[in-house]
């Protein structure tokens, strides 16, 4: 590894208000750890930035070191992009309060925090943001690239709920992103990735939720896989208004206290009912799956918002090894069920698994030329197939079953790419085909404008436009 002088780094250290991390400080090994424990990069150097000065200041001295640079979130990109090898590290997790304006229903959220700190404010008024589903997410990278979770069939992704956006760009200039302001750039923000700039600060919309909701965990041994799904497939189409589904494909029955000793572990297809109306409507929609075969065992009970916010944490711990691979569909029909039943199965780890969400509601009513999401605005699913153990050698077969999965699945798709935020290999190609050939040809004319020399290129890079 190549480090900048002594001399360099402690007049970096001088003009920031943050702190700066090397190799040699006690911190470093830890503020250079992702979510993903299959990434071990080591940057020459980790910025903590106190507010967009620092990141402005951070940007100039990559510039002049000659310093290749990541942006720093809650480090959940599946990539490891958040953590540049060698680079310069512009890390954004001391930039995490959150204002809540209740009268207005507006917040505004630094860009280092995260989906619990953003969660715990908004509810103290009972509001809250479209966002995603586990608590340790960070609310950065997961807008930048769209933002799915249990309000999008109600209020939409979070790109479609924000407002603004305050970013400093390559040059070091700061400039604020929203419908009246730098247009193109907040279209760009809104689906588009960390390509344009550090957004330092969001502002976005909140609405009504909670502080309870209705939560339902209904469990299909795998014997009665097929037709389990088959019921799923049905149901979620027909569920009311305020309710939202996510569907653990290949779920292994977690080791908790709702689950039936006798059952722990077992293989299966799991269907999360949460509604947001009251326990009677969810009593109605749960009782729609009574016409399928028999469950293997069902939680049904209130809970606050928070709570199911980070009900899925524990399948996801930070620093467990990962290898994610997404694919939209528009239906999971008689084949895709065919081959995910054969499929999941064969699987290595018992924490592999394929959360898929249902998309529809209010994700639909957003025109597709809107935001510069990558994906159809039509009803479907985007399906995550997830390989996740704390076994490299587990690791290693599941990522191979994943690939080998979607391969399978890949005639059935919307496109022939995923969710940008699901990438673990991040690859041109994919990129191009997540957004179509006319959207990502609008943004590599934006990124041209924001950033013509690609700084900022480790994510589901957009190259700029050729002048």
């Amino acid at each position: 590894m190549t480090q900048p002088a002594d001399q360099a780094v402690n007049s970096l250290s001088d003009r920031i208000r943050g702190e700066v991390l090397g190799p040699e400080h006690a911190e470093y090994d830890t503020a250079r750890s992702v979510a993903n424990g299959a990434i071990d990069h080591r940057p020459a150097l980790i910025v903590r930035c106190a507010g967009p000065e620092d990141v402005a200041v951070a940007l100039g001295f990559a510039r002049d070191e000659h310093l290749e640079v990541s942006v720093r979130c809650g480090g959940h990109n599946p990539a490891g992009t958040a953590v540049c090898p060698d680079g310069l590290v512009v890390d954004l997790t001391p930039m995490n309060s959150v204002d809540v304006d209740a009268e207005a229903r507006t917040a505004r959220c630094g860009g280092g925090a995260t989906l619990a700190q953003l969660d715990a404010a908004t509810q103290s008024h009972g509001l809250a943001v479209p966002a995603g589903t586990i608590s340790h997410t960070g609310i950065g990278g997961l807008t930048l690239g769209g933002g799915m979770g249990w309000l999008t069939s109600e209020y939409g992704l979070t790109v479609d709920n924000l407002l603004g956006a305050e970013v400093v760009l390559a040059n070091g200039t700061l400039v604020h992103a929203s419908a009246e302001e730098n247009p193109d750039l907040f279209w760009a923000l809104r689906g588009g990735g960390g390509n344009f700039g550090v957004v330092t600060t969001f502002e976005f919309g909140l609405h009504p939720v909670g502080p309870e909701v209705h939560v339902g965990l209904f469990f299909w041994d795998m014997s009665v896989g097929r037709e389990a799904l088959e019921l799923v497939r049905g149901v979620v189409r027909e569920l009311p208004a305020r309710h939202n589904a996510l569907v653990g494909i290949g779920l292994n029955a977690p080791p908790e206290p709702f689950v039936p000793a006798e059952h722990q572990g077992k293989l299966g297809h799991a269907l999360i009912l949460a509604g947001f109306g009251s326990a009677e409507e969810h009593a109605r929609a749960a009782a729609m799956l009574d016409d399928g075969p028999p469950r293997l065992f069902e939680m049904r009970t209130p809970m606050p918002y928070t709570g199911l916010q980070s009900m899925l944490d524990d399948a996801s711990p930070y620093g467990i090894l990962d290898y994610e691979k997404g694919l939209p569909l528009a239906e999971l029909d008689d084949e895709v069920i065919g081959l995910l039943n054969d499929y999941l199965r064969r699987k290595t780890s018992p924490l592999t698994f394929c959360p898929t969400f249902r998309l529809d509601g209010a994700f639909t009513e957003v025109a597709e030329d809107a935001t510069a999401y990558g994906g159809s605005r039509e009803a479907g699913y985007m399906l995550s197939l997830t390989a996740l153990s704390f076994d490299p050698e587990e690791l290693v077969a599941d990522t191979a079953w994943a690939r080998a999965l979607w391969t399978e699945l890949l005639p059935h798709a919307v496109r022939p790419a995923g969710y940008v935020n699901f990438m673990a290999e991040v690859e041109q190609d994919r990129v191009r085909a997540a957004y179509g050939p006319e959207k990502y040809q609008r943004l590599a004319r934006i990124k041209a404008k924001y950033d013509p020399e690609n700084v900022f290129h480790r994510n589901a890079n957009i190259i700029p436009a050729l002048a």
